[in-house]
Protein backbone atom coordinates (compact mmCIF):
# COMPACT_ATOMS: atom_id res chain seq x y z
CA UNK A 1 0.00 0.00 0.00
CA UNK A 2 1.19 3.86 -0.57
CA UNK A 3 2.61 6.08 2.04
CA UNK A 4 0.87 9.32 2.01
CA UNK A 5 2.96 12.27 3.05
CA UNK A 6 1.30 15.44 3.86
CA UNK A 7 2.88 18.79 5.22
CA UNK A 8 1.37 22.61 4.59
CA UNK A 9 1.85 23.08 1.01
CA UNK A 10 1.58 19.43 -0.67
CA UNK A 11 0.65 15.50 -0.68
CA UNK A 12 2.94 13.37 -1.41
CA UNK A 13 2.47 9.60 -2.81
CA UNK A 14 5.27 7.73 -2.10
CA UNK A 15 5.32 5.08 -3.59
CA UNK A 16 7.28 1.70 -3.13
CA UNK A 17 9.86 -0.13 -5.98
CA UNK A 18 7.26 -2.58 -6.81
CA UNK A 19 4.84 0.24 -7.15
CA UNK A 20 7.13 1.89 -9.50
CA UNK A 21 7.28 -0.82 -11.59
CA UNK A 22 4.08 -1.91 -11.38
CA UNK A 23 2.64 1.35 -12.64
CA UNK A 24 6.05 2.29 -15.05
CA UNK A 25 6.60 5.66 -12.86
CA UNK A 26 10.38 6.91 -11.62
CA UNK A 27 8.98 9.20 -9.20
CA UNK A 28 6.55 10.04 -6.50
CA UNK A 29 3.17 11.76 -7.23
CA UNK A 30 3.19 15.14 -5.60
CA UNK A 31 0.21 16.73 -5.77
CA UNK A 32 -0.06 20.91 -3.86
CA UNK A 33 -3.36 21.01 -1.51
CA UNK A 34 -4.75 23.59 -3.57
CA UNK A 35 -5.46 21.10 -6.34
CA UNK A 36 -7.20 18.47 -3.74
CA UNK A 37 -10.86 18.96 -4.80
CA UNK A 38 -12.26 16.15 -2.70
CA UNK A 39 -11.14 12.99 -0.73
CA UNK A 40 -14.24 9.74 -0.83
CA UNK A 41 -13.19 6.94 0.91
CA UNK A 42 -14.78 3.46 -1.07
CA UNK A 43 -14.69 -0.32 -0.01
CA UNK A 44 -14.07 -0.89 -3.86
CA UNK A 45 -12.01 1.09 -6.32
CA UNK A 46 -12.62 -1.22 -8.50
CA UNK A 47 -15.89 0.58 -9.54
CA UNK A 48 -14.01 4.12 -9.77
CA UNK A 49 -11.37 3.02 -12.61
CA UNK A 50 -12.35 4.76 -15.83
CA UNK A 51 -10.31 4.30 -19.54
CA UNK A 52 -7.61 1.72 -19.76
CA UNK A 53 -4.26 1.42 -18.41
CA UNK A 54 -1.50 3.50 -20.52
CA UNK A 55 1.00 2.74 -19.25
CA UNK A 56 -0.18 0.42 -16.25
CA UNK A 57 -1.83 -3.08 -15.38
CA UNK A 58 -4.46 -4.83 -14.67
CA UNK A 59 -5.35 -8.11 -13.46
CA UNK A 60 -8.92 -7.72 -12.44
CA UNK A 61 -9.45 -7.82 -8.51
CA UNK A 62 -5.76 -8.17 -7.82
CA UNK A 63 -3.73 -5.95 -8.75
CA UNK A 64 -4.27 -2.29 -10.50
CA UNK A 65 -1.18 0.21 -11.18
CA UNK A 66 -0.32 3.43 -13.31
CA UNK A 67 -2.24 5.73 -15.57
CA UNK A 68 -5.76 5.47 -16.87
CA UNK A 69 -6.17 7.34 -19.61
CA UNK A 70 -9.86 7.75 -20.51
CA UNK A 71 -11.99 11.13 -21.78
CA UNK A 72 -12.36 12.39 -18.54
CA UNK A 73 -8.54 12.84 -18.07
CA UNK A 74 -5.76 10.81 -16.65
CA UNK A 75 -5.93 8.82 -13.00
CA UNK A 76 -3.29 7.62 -11.35
CA UNK A 77 -4.40 4.35 -9.70
CA UNK A 78 -2.81 1.72 -7.43
CA UNK A 79 -5.60 -0.87 -5.98
CA UNK A 80 -4.69 -4.22 -4.22
CA UNK A 81 -7.52 -6.63 -4.13
CA UNK A 82 -10.55 -5.47 -2.51
CA UNK A 83 -9.22 -3.29 0.42
CA UNK A 84 -10.19 0.23 1.56
CA UNK A 85 -9.35 2.97 -0.70
CA UNK A 86 -9.43 6.63 -1.71
CA UNK A 87 -9.93 8.41 -4.22
CA UNK A 88 -8.60 11.97 -4.77
CA UNK A 89 -10.28 14.21 -6.99
CA UNK A 90 -8.57 16.85 -8.56
CA UNK A 91 -8.48 20.60 -10.08
CA UNK A 92 -5.58 22.00 -12.32
CA UNK A 93 -3.51 19.11 -11.75
CA UNK A 94 -0.45 19.04 -14.63
CA UNK A 95 -0.78 15.31 -14.86
CA UNK A 96 -3.90 13.63 -12.97
CA UNK A 97 -7.37 14.20 -12.59
CA UNK A 98 -7.85 11.65 -9.96
CA UNK A 99 -6.22 9.73 -7.74
CA UNK A 100 -7.13 6.36 -6.96
CA UNK A 101 -5.15 4.10 -4.11
CA UNK A 102 -5.26 1.39 -1.55
CA UNK A 103 -4.79 2.54 1.56
CA UNK A 104 -6.01 1.61 5.09
CA UNK A 105 -5.02 5.52 5.82
CA UNK A 106 -7.87 6.98 4.24
CA UNK A 107 -9.43 8.53 7.38
CA UNK A 108 -6.21 9.58 8.57
CA UNK A 109 -5.65 11.18 4.88
CA UNK A 110 -9.26 12.84 5.52
CA UNK A 111 -8.96 14.13 8.94
CA UNK A 112 -5.04 15.01 8.10
CA UNK A 113 -6.24 17.64 5.31
CA UNK A 114 -8.79 19.31 7.61
CA UNK A 115 -5.80 20.56 10.25
CA UNK A 116 -3.19 22.57 10.20
CA UNK A 117 0.01 20.74 10.00
CA UNK A 118 3.81 21.55 9.85
CA UNK A 119 6.05 22.47 7.31
CA UNK A 120 7.76 18.99 7.01
CA UNK A 121 6.29 15.82 5.45
CA UNK A 122 4.80 13.79 7.66
CA UNK A 123 3.16 10.43 7.30
CA UNK A 124 -0.94 10.95 7.70
CA UNK A 125 -1.63 8.27 10.19
CA UNK A 126 1.30 10.22 12.41
CA UNK A 127 -0.99 13.26 12.22
CA UNK A 128 -4.07 12.65 13.06
CA UNK A 129 -2.15 10.12 16.12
Amino acid sequence: MVTLLLDSTQLEVVLSPTERALSFRKNNIVVPREHIDRVQLTDDAWTWLRGVPNPGINLPVAVGAGTWKSAGGNDFVIIRGRKPSVVVDLTGHDEFERLVLTTKHGVALLKALRLDVASEPEDVADIVA
